[in-house]
């Protein structure tokens, strides 16, 4: 009895650990996808300094939008994953866009912060999907499951 008290309460703790990284980092990425769709004056200046077309800005917008829902919708985990990393790629390669355009520093190190909130979120997500997770499983996405918790 009291060790599944425990464990209720750390599976507890997991699903709030990850609830708060994932909110935060979904909140980093929604923030300037919604300029970018609409290819907003400071968003496309923004791109103009990198050297970077315009035209790019709402298909990047929605991309990071798509992301985004995908990670905040429970269930999925194939498409979460692949959510995961199309968002980190694009946060990446914004990173190194930035540095690569001959920008100062401070435009750049804040990058660190929407990367350490994307290996947060996703480290969480896999902790509770070993714990249990939100919501009810169908087979195959038990598999699933078995098969990025023990990858």
């Amino acid at each position: 009895m009291l060790n599944e008290v425990k464990s209720r309460k750390a599976g507890k703790k997991t699903k709030i650990i990850s609830l708060i990284f994932t909110g935060l980092f979904a909140f980093m990425m929604l923030g300037p996808a919604i300029p970018d769709i609409f290819s907003v004056q400071v968003a496309v200046e923004g791109f103009q300094k990198m050297g970077m077309p315009a035209y790019l800005l709402p298909f990047l917008g929605i991309a990071k939008t798509s992301g985004v829902i995908a990670i905040l919708i429970p269930g999925y985990p194939r498409i979460k994953e692949w959510a995961y990393a199309g968002l980190v790629f694009d946060l990446l390669g914004a990173t190194y866009s930035i540095i690569a355009s001959g920008q100062p520093p401070a435009n750049w190190m804040f990058m660190a912060l929407p990367i350490i909130l994307a290996a947060g979120s996703y480290t969480w997500y896999h902790k509770k999907l070993k714990a249990g997770g939100f919501y009810k499983k169908s087979g195959s996405e038990k598999q699933l499951n078995k098969e990025l918790v023990t990858a």
